[in-house]
């Protein structure tokens, strides 16, 4: 049986030895999911299962920083009111794999990536979600990071006014069209910045796939994933995104049909104001924070398209990807003029 890309089981099984890690019998992996983030294989002997993730073998970013990101934060977030998968093993420097990698409890439960996924859940299973899902993102706000040991896990003081230069400077890496609203939403964005923001530990990247729900109710997140994109910054960004996740163009990005851009849960709107009602935030420059996220998911999907035609595998569609970037400059543009949101 060949071997999978970027996996070594040979090497994996003898690094969770070296790590304490009782493996009794066959190792045997799987991958799990790839292509557009980073690889994710589930690993198995006769008693145990774990989830073992790693970059791309080629192409993309995040490389080794990202897993150091994601290993750092949810080690942290052990024993807190955030649910996360029990840590077990870090190859920091990427010996064994030819990449650093983490090695995660595996969390038995239900994952809905695709709309079609989420036909098996009744209306109120659906509603149930959404609440779990936004108390799971209010509680990773609440979290003092100064006290679980993440002071130094970000800079939040200037973060959104980081994000919008980031984010305009990914641009001019990755374009591959030109686009007059770009230059046009950044200036928007730039000059309209918000005088003062709250800091917490931001996901950056939540959604429904982004989770494990318990098979008996899918009301109950069981460990949230895909740390990936995890920093300190404004708690603001992380729901505007999650809010702007719903758009049915963000499909395009994606490749499917996602569950989270469904007609079946909410309108953006109301999974705000429900996120502020479980966090007791008020979402202050609620347009400006719309449209910044607007500004990401179109640079976002402008660098899919932008790599796939550079060669690397990003998955199926991934050339097409970029052919919503206009809508969601468009989209952005709205909201920062309070025309939506």
């Amino acid at each position: 049986m060949s071997e999978l890309p970027g996996m070594d089981t040979a090497k994996l099984r003898r690094f969770l030895v070296d790590s304490g890690v009782a493996v009794t019998g066959e190792l045997v992996v799987e991958l799990i999911s790839g292509g557009r983030s980073n690889l994710t294989f589930a690993a198995h002997d006769d008693n145990s299962r774990w989830v073992v993730r790693r970059p791309p073998t080629g192409g993309l970013t995040p490389s080794a920083h990202d897993m150091n990101r994601e290993w750092t934060v949810t080690n942290a977030l052990q024993g807190t009111d955030v649910p996360v998968a029990g840590t077990v093993a870090f190859d920091k420097e990427g010996e064994i794999l030819g990449a650093p990698f983490t090695v995660v409890e595996f969390v038995d439960g239900l994952v809905v990536r695709s709309a079609d996924e989420l036909k098996a859940l009744s209306d109120t299973d659906v509603d149930r979600n959404l609440d779990g899902l936004v108390q799971a993102l209010a509680n990773l706000h609440a979290v003092d990071y100064q006290a679980v040991g993440l002071g130094e896990f970000g800079r939040p003081d200037g973060f959104v006014a980081r994000q919008v230069k980031l984010w305009a400077r990914q641009w001019e890496h990755v374009k591959t069209q030109e686009l007059e609203d770009v230059a046009t939403l950044h200036a928007a964005l730039s000059e309209s910045i918000p005088a003062r923001s709250e800091n917490s530990i931001v996901h950056g990247d939540f959604r429904v796939d982004n989770t494990i729900l318990a098979v008996d109710d899918p009301g109950v997140v069981k460990a949230v994933v895909d740390w990936e994109m995890s920093t300190l910054g404004d708690p603001l960004t992380d729901v505007a995104l999650m809010c702007t996740y719903r758009s049915p163009i963000f499909d395009e990005i994606l490749g499917i049909p996602a569950a989270w851009t469904s007609d079946r849960y909410p309108a953006a709107g109301e999974i705000a104001q429900r996120y502020a009602t479980a966090s007791g935030r008020e979402l202050t420059d609620w347009n400006f924070y719309l449209a910044l996220a607007n500004f990401k998911l179109g640079v976002i999907g402008e660098g899919i398209t932008h790599r796939a035609r550079s060669g690397s595998s990003a998955g199926a569609g991934a050339d097409q990807a970029a052919a919503v970037t206009g809508e969601f400059m468009a989209a952005g543009l709205r909201a920062i003029k309070g025309k939506n949101g």
